[in-house]
Parts: structure tokens; sequence; C-alpha cells
């Protein structure tokens, strides 16, 4: 079996994907089984300047050498449960020195896979106002369509104020509900939790749409390039040619 290495920008997601995971393994393998796993986190904290200013390179950097720790540690190849990350992991640069999973990709893939055709996309602000998406999801022949502005302000404040705390209140996810209301009321047939940590807030019994959890498909397509069930991957850095590509192929 492949060792993943979990390539860790924000805590709360990067946990959902170690847990998720391991409950693959527990289920697929056994009781307290799962393929080797390692998570490297360096403080997002030092990289929010470059945030702020769109500097992508030092967050790049930061990332980077994260995947070399990784690599030290024996790791196979990694995925990054942090989908804002990769805006910077995509910026030119070095190859990596690990082989990655792109999460965009991933949620693409499920995407098809059900058949959907116009997706609500929610994130961090830097993730709404880029292109990754609307890249990702539009090579499949699905549109991208995020909520208005005053919207995707108010969202990526809930984000960066609460979710990557660990802060879960009903009145957060009221407001994400209601944008998700718009979205549908817009003819999304399904909403993109991209941002590894709304899944935690927004579960799918409550939300008015179908939920693609970035957070927990990104786990389990790790699990299956760690067990075989899927291709090792080739990407290391710089924007990803999203093509279209089954679950499992």
């Amino acid at each position: 079996m492949k060792h993943f290495g979990i390539l860790a920008h924000s805590v709360e997601g990067a946990a959902l994907c170690l847990r998720t995971f391991a409950n693959e393994g527990a289920r697929e393998l056994g009781a307290h089984q799962h393929p080797d796993v390692t998570l490297d986190c360096i403080a997002m904290g030092h990289s929010m300047p470059a945030w702020d200013a769109d500097d992508y390179p030092p967050i790049r950097a930061t990332l980077a050498t994260s995947v070399r720790r990784l690599a030290a540690a024996g790791a196979d190849f990694f995925a990054c449960p942090d989908n804002t990350a990769h805006l910077a992991i995509e910026a030119p640069g070095d190859d990596l020195e690990l082989p990655g999973l792109h999460i965009a990709e991933v949620v693409a893939e499920q995407a098809t896979h059900d058949g959907r055709r116009r997706v609500g996309v929610l994130a961090t602000k830097y993730t709404m106002d880029s292109t990754l998406y609307h890249r990702a999801l539009g090579a499949h022949g699905i549109h991208a369509e995020v909520p208005p502005e005053a919207d995707r302000d108010r969202l990526n404040t809930i984000i960066f104020d609460e979710l990557v705390n660990g802060v879960f209140t009903d009145s957060a996810r009221e407001e994400y509900l209601r944008v998700i209301e718009g979205l549908r009321d817009r003819g999304c047939d399904a909403v993109a939790l991209v941002c590894t940590e709304i899944p935690l807030l927004v579960t799918p019994d409550v939300s008015p749409l179908p939920t693609l959890d970035s957070t927990r498909l990104l786990a389990r397509a790790a699990f299956e390039v760690s067990v075989g069930k899927r291709a090792l991957p080739t990407w290391r850095g710089g924007e990803r040619p999203h093509r279209s590509v089954r679950p499992g192929h």
C-alpha cells in the first residue's frame, strides 16, 4: 500500500481528512486498519499576510517545505485538504517533491459522476473569486456559480473568524443555508463545499441542495490511491490541465 501524506494548511479541514481516511481503512480493511499516513502542518498564520496581498510565491514555498517533509517521512504522494491553498500550489515554481491529488479535479469528477450541470461553489473569497472551480468544473461541461459579492464577503468572514478555529454556530449555518437556497433558486443542482471546514457546518441532511464535500471526497480518493484502486497521481504543482475522468479511472 502507498503511504499518504496530508499537506495541511488549515487545521479543521486537515483533521477531517485524516479522520475520513482512517475511517475508510476501517471500513474496507478491518477494525483499526488503514494505510500509513503522515500529516505535516506549518501554521496558516505565517501565510495570512501573503494571502491578503495576493502574493502566492511565499505561500507556495511554505507548502513546498511541508511536501519535502512528507517525502522525508516516506510518503509516496500527497493531498492538500485546503482548496484555497491550491491557488498557491498552482502558481509557477519548481516541481514539488511528491506527486499530488488536485482537490478541484476530485470534486469535478464526482460532480460528473452525479450528472450535475450547474454547481454552486462555496469557499473562501480567495477561491470563489478565482477561476479554480470554473476551470475544473468547466472541463467537465459543468457551469460553476458563485454567490453575489456581499454573500461571498459574509461567508469568508465566517470561515476565518469561526470555522478554521473550530467554531460552528447555528447563526453561521443559517447564513450558509440562505446562500445555498439562493443558488438553488438560480438553477444550481448541487453545491460544492470547497472550503474544507464547511462540511462540518453544512451537512447533507440540512442542505437545500445535494452537497459535494471536497474534504471527504479528497480523503476517499487518497485512500483509493493508497490501496491501488486509483492510479498514483502525477501532478507536482503548477496549473493543472483539468480533464474529464470518471472516479476510479
